[in-house]
């Protein structure tokens, strides 16, 4: 395609793209998807209590979750606790007996709050309850 300019010389259009500024764009967003994923994977924020054996969690299992404002979650979506043991025996009805569900509570929670969703976990049928806790750091201060 040309064109007449002003001066009566043709020229012909530009048909390059200039790239530049797409390489800029994706590149933050690269950055800001690698900054916000590991936030997304952690789901519900809760401060463990620290203990001194600490197993890894090395299988994907069901997470029960209470917050400090003793919201109940299982995997991540709020649950009522009186539904809890209804939904645990739909999520994998196989042998609950030998199903393993990790308990994290923040450590703010009342004992009454967590042992009534430790009650809940037991009404399903699940008596395999691993309870998360972090390490304690062995440098206090120094």
């Amino acid at each position: 395609m040309a064109f007449t300019a002003k001066n009566g010389s043709t020229q012909s259009a530009l048909s390059d793209i200039n790239i530049t500024p797409l390489v800029d764009v994706v590149l933050v967003l690269l950055v800001i998807f690698m900054i916000t994923a590991p936030v997304l994977q952690s789901g519900i924020q809760v401060n463990v209590p620290q203990t001194k054996t600490v197993k890894q969690i090395t299988v994907q299992r069901t997470v029960v979750t209470i917050d400090r404002e003793q919201r109940v979650f299982l995997d991540d979506k709020p649950v009522n606790v009186n539904d809890l043991p209804a939904l645990l025996q739909q999520k994998e009805g196989a042998n609950p007996a030998q199903r393993v569900i990790y308990l994290r509570a923040d450590q703010r929670v009342p004992f009454g709050a967590f042992a009534s969703v430790m009650d809940a976990v037991k009404q399903a049928g699940i008596t395999n309850i691993s309870i998360v806790t972090r390490p304690i750091s062995s440098h206090r201060g120094q």
